[in-house]
């Protein structure tokens, strides 16, 4: 199952797709800070700066040989030996998180869009290059109209695939979540799974104009056929102290997890990865806060334990009314003396009665609305791009770049390159490790895709008495020296 990523990032819809059986062709991401990470995960060592840099400095006819291609999609479009190589390559599957947000069916015509530009070059490579299998990944937003009766970007996409290549294209349109799949995060995400007419034809394939939603299984009522299958059951959810339990002291949460089982789990995405199992965990580096900051934190992981609405602390800072009777009902319920700790080795600060609670809840007070502790019990929300807006639960710190990759789905040995996070001026030209992480398809979702998109196209190959296009699944290692 030959595949190429577009728009990779550092690599999560890959990670499924080799998982599941795929061979990468090629990996297409204009950012060197995620292209690192894929590069260091799936064909060689990055760890040295100089190294990669260097690679990023060769020649597209050279990184197209080492499998990362650290540019535009628009400059391996320009090149016509590459997209030749590629074509005739008689790809599987394309694969890749356009940016499509506000794209229209008339933005070719304005090709300064950028907007539209980046969507259409993707579609620029599905129809020059023909695989039997598409994937577009984007968030969720892109299925709501921006005016009413105006038809969504989505739905505009989907058309424009379905008409790519000379055979076209039967598109499937899903919304899916990660925790149905296996990821301990709560992440819906629309994703357009196509398979070329003539495949879809010859194995009786068909789609439905609605999107299919998924749902846990045991709640499952139809599933099309190209539409990943989900895995879990609801109460077999992974959560939050499954995910992570083993990597903080949890003494001040006590409770039952299957944290080895969800490690064991991640063991067989771990195979993927180029980099050996086992050693120091990578990237799990505790983020430091001023003390007011540690303070607002334990109190947001209290607020969470006791049932208390996370928002009363920005309530609080917004008002111009008497605080008392805004914070009194919120906090009827509460047990005094309330202890704030900041982990489970702190003393803790002890607070007597309401009018001490409140007083230290207006010294705190942010009119941040998104900070929140995260439930222990319950997956993840989903995980974004900035570590600031949600709280460890058994610590009051916010999530290390290895934790919030854990609720997406990557094994402990896929490790993430260059700067953590970076100032506000540069998250335009940076995609540091918390941004890779936050924009990543989970692993858990692209295998579930990966596994129906390989069963489908060994019945293909079956059909027509070919050898199925399938691969051990390991990614042919490179060297960065020799580029």
């Amino acid at each position: 199952m030959k595949f190429v990523d577009l728009f990779s990032g550092c690599g999560g819809l890959s990670l499924g797709m080799e998982r599941a059986g795929g061979a990468l062709v090629a990996a297409v991401e204009k950012s060197d800070m995620a292209a690192r990470t894929f590069f260091h995960n799936y064909v060689g060592d990055a760890s040295d700066p100089r190294k990669w840099d260097r690679y990023v400095a060769a020649s597209l006819a050279e990184q197209v040989q080492s499998k990362v291609i650290v540019r535009p999609l628009a400059d391996v479009l320009g090149a016509p030996e590459i997209m030749a190589s590629l074509r005739s390559t008689a790809l599987d599957v394309v694969v890749g998180g356009p940016p499509c947000q506000g794209f229209s069916m008339a933005g070719r015509r304005n090709k300064a869009d950028i907007r539209n530009r980046l969507a259409w070059e993707y579609l620029d490579f599905v129809d020059a290059t023909e695989p039997k299998a598409v994937v577009i990944e984007n968030v969720v937003g892109m299925g709501n109209s921006f005016e009413p009766g105006e038809e969504s970007s989505f739905s505009q996409l989907r058309t424009a695939l379905a008409e790519q290549g000379s055979a076209g294209y039967a598109v499937q349109p899903v919304q899916v979540n990660a925790m149905h799949y296996g990821a301990p995060q709560h992440r819906p995400r629309l994703m357009l799974i196509a398979l070329r007419r003539d495949v879809a034809d010859q194995l009786q394939i068909g789609v439905t104009d609605e999107v299919w939603r998924s749902s846990f299984v045991d709640e499952l009522t139809e599933c099309p056929a190209l539409a990943p299958r989900p895995t879990v059951r609801r109460d077999e959810v992974w959560t939050v102290r499954d995910a992570i339990s083993d990597l903080s002291d949890w003494r001040l949460i006590p409770g039952q997890d299957r944290n080895a089982e969800y490690l064991r789990r991640l063991g067989g995405l771990s195979e993927a990865v180029r980099r050996a199992a086992g050693g120091e965990v990578p990237n799990q580096n505790r983020r430091r806060h001023g003390e007011r900051v540690v303070n607002r934190f334990s109190l947001y992981r209290w607020m969470q334990r006791a049932g208390v609405d996370r928002l009363l602390l920005s309530r609080i800072a917004a008002t111009q009314e008497d605080f008392v009777e805004v914070a009194s009902p919120f906090l009827a319920e509460v047990e005094y003396p309330v202890v704030l700790q900041a982990d489970a080795n702190d003393a803790g600060h002890k607070i007597h009665d309401e009018a001490a609670l409140i007083q230290f809840m207006l010294l705190l007070g942010t009119r941040k609305h998104s900070q929140k502790a995260l439930d222990p019990e319950k997956p993840a929300r989903t995980v974004v791009s900035l570590p600031d807006d949600y709280v460890h639960p058994a610590e009051s710190r916010t999530f290390t770049v290895r934790e919030l990759a854990r609720f997406q789905g990557f094994p402990d040995n896929f490790e993430f390159m260059g700067k953590e996070t970076t100032g506000a001026h540069r998250r335009r030209v940076e995609v540091p490790q918390y941004t890779q992480v936050g924009n990543a398809v989970s692993p858990w979702q692209s295998y579930a895709v990966g596994r129906m998109l390989k069963a489908h196209l060994e019945a293909f190959a079956r059909a027509n008495e070919e050898s199925p296009a399938v691969s051990s699944g390991q990614f042919e290692q490179h060297s960065l020296v020799a580029v």
